[in-house]
């Protein structure tokens, strides 16, 4: 899977041949000023809750590609009332195919809710399976035992943590994380966008070299394969 970053939260997942946008915020993000949303191709939207850090571009992005936005019921609702029609809602423990692999929906340890304050559902995270790969994009989330059930369940081949510590999970609580899910690559989000989440990405990147585990921090802009 060849796997772009857009700052924050916001990957590009190119998958079968598919190209999979997860919680497009871009253009009010001062660190990702080099990127132009509107030149940003999906064919598939996951939205993982509604803050407008992780949804800032959706509407536009989603009406302009036609993508199909997969996410809660309640964000489901509240796009169609933005003229967003083509979406397929989940819930929480529910699993589905769709053209690049199967998506299960699970829980993650956060608040949700939409820009204008309307209830978002439950925010979630998402395990794709695809390519005879899988991956566990976790969302915002805290640190929860559910990680380790998920560590039983799945042989995970990279997970998307994030990192930044104050709204989620902090770099030593992303270690345990790790541990728990039994992965040793993850790739680190939510960190350096605002004050409130800004790290040492060295002092971050050697903690997870001590612990046996390899933390990577990608370019905004870049690609990487995993």
């Amino acid at each position: 899977m060849n796997v772009t970053f857009y700052g924050q939260s916001c990957f590009l997942f190119e998958i079968a041949g598919k190209k999979v946008l997860i919680d497009p915020f871009i253009t009010p993000n001062e660190l990702a000023a080099h990127i132009d949303a509107s030149a940003i191709e999906a064919d598939f939207i996951l939205v993982s809750h509604g803050h407008a850090d992780h949804t800032a571009d959706l509407v536009d992005i989603a009406k302009r590609t036609g993508a199909l936005v997969i996410c809660s019921y309640e964000i489901m609702v509240w796009l169609n009332g933005k003229g967003v029609n083509n979406c397929h809602p989940m819930n929480l423990g529910g699993q589905r195919s769709f053209d690049f692999g199967k998506i299960k929906m699970v829980f993650a340890a956060h608040s949700n809710s939409l820009p204008d304050g309307t209830y978002g559902g439950t925010a979630a995270g998402f395990i794709i399976e695809a390519e005879n790969k899988t991956y566990y994009y976790s969302g915002d989330t805290a640190l929860m035992q559910e990680m380790k059930l998920f560590g039983d369940l799945y042989n995970f081949d990279a997970v998307f943590f994030p990192i930044g510590d104050n709204f989620t999970m902090g770099v030593d609580d992303a270690i345990l994380a790790a541990k728990f899910v039994k992965c040793d690559t993850v790739i680190g989000m939510h960190y350096d966008t605002f004050g409130y989440i800004k790290i040492d990405k060295e002092e971050a990147l050697t903690k997870f070299n001590n612990a046996g585990l390899q933390l990577k921090l990608i370019e905004i802009g870049s690609s990487i394969s995993i």
